[in-house]
C-alpha cells in the first residue's frame, strides 16, 4: 500500500494486522508524506514462510528494506509491536539512509532475557508457548482466542463477531514463526544504539504488559539518547483501537515537533 506524497516513511504492522493496520494514519499524512505500508512474511500478497529453517528477524527485516526508495534520503520507518521489532533490523540494514526511527510498543522479548528480566521474560514465554503449542496441534481458534485476550483484554475474543473471530485465528498463523524471528535474535542494547540512528523515538502505553513495559526501561537505561514518548489510553493495541490518540503524536514526531 502506498499514498502522498513527500518524504519516505516505511510503515511496519503488528503481528495479525496487516498493511490495512495503517490506513488511518496513511489518510491523516498522505498530504505530507509518502507513505509505504508493507505486508510482513504471510500478509496480504507477501507468501507465508515455508523455509525448513526457523526465520530470523533479518529475514522480516529485509522485506521492510526491499521496498525503501532508491537513493532516498530523510526516510523514516515505524513499526508496532513486532512490527516495531522488525523495523529495528531493517533500520540497521538500511543504515544512513534512515534519519528517523519510531517504535511503538516493540517487543524484542530476547532482551529481557540477557539482563536478567527472568519474570517478564517468563510471562513473554508463555504468550509464544501457547501460540507454539496451540498452533502447532492446529487448534487456531483456542490459540487465537486466548491471544486476543491477552493483549486486548479479557472478554475480547467473547465480544468479536463469529466472522472476525475466524479471519483473527487465520491472521494469527504467520506469528507461529515470529516468535522464532524475535527469540532468536542476540543483538544487545548496546549493538542496537550504535546501530539505530539517533532521532530514535520509542513510543509506548502507559498502561501495557509488563513484558513491554520491562523492554522500554532497558532501553531507557541502556539507550538513554533515545526519545521516549507515552501514550495515556488504549493500551498495547492503541495505534489501531485509539488512532485519534497514537496518531498525532505520530505526526508530531515525524514534522520533529514532538
Amino acid at each position: 500500500m502506498q499514498a502522498g506524497t513527500g518524504p519516505p516513511v516505511l510503515l511496519v504492522h503488528s503481528s495479525v494486522a496487516g498493511a490495512r493496520q495503517w490506513r488511518r494514519l496513511m489518510g491523516d499524512l498522505e498530504d505530507r508524506f509518502t507513505l509505504i505500508a508493507v505486508n510482513l512474511i504471510g500478509y496480504g500478497r507477501t507468501p507465508a514462510w515455508a523455509e525448513p529453517s526457523p526465520q530470523t528477524l533479518e529475514d522480516q527485516g529485509a522485506i521492510v528494506a526491499s521496498v525503501a526508495p532508491e537513493g532516498s534520503g530523510g526516510l523514516s520507518i515505524i513499526g508496532h509491536s513486532f512490527g516495531g521489532t522488525v523495523a529495528m533490523k531493517a533500520a540497521a540494514l538500511l543504515g544512513a539512509r534512515v534519519e528517523r526511527l519510531i517504535l511503538i510498543e516493540p517487543n524484542p522479548f530476547y532482551l529481557l532475557k540477557q539482563h536478567g528480566r527472568d519474570e517478564a521474560f517468563a510471562q513473554s514465554m508463555e504468550v509464544r508457548n501457547r501460540v507454539k503449542t496451540k498452533g502447532g496441534a492446529g487448534e487456531w481458534t483456542a490459540a487465537a482466542e486466548w491471544f486476543a485476550d491477552y493483549w486486548s483484554g479479557p472478554g475480547t475474543w467473547a465480544a468479536m463477531p463469529d466472522e472476525r473471530k475466524g479471519a483473527f485465528a487465520e491472521a494469527l498463523k504467520p506469528n507461529f514463526h515470529e516468535w522464532d524471528a524475535v527469540m532468536s535474535e542476540t543483538t544487545s542494547l548496546a549493538e542496537w544504539a550504535k546501530l539505530l540512528p539517533a532521532k530514535t523515538h520509542i513510543v509506548s502505553a502507559r498502561e501495557t504488559k509488563q513484558p513491554l513495559r520491562e523492554i522500554v526501561e532497558l532501553m531507557q537505561e541502556n539507550c538513554p539518547g533515545w526519545k521516549y514518548e507515552h501514550f495515556s489510553e488504549g493500551g498495547h493495541m492503541a495505534p489501531l483501537t485509539h488512532p485519534h490518540i497514537v496518531n498525532p503524536l505520530i505526526a508530531s514526531l515525524l514534522e520533529g515537533s514532538g
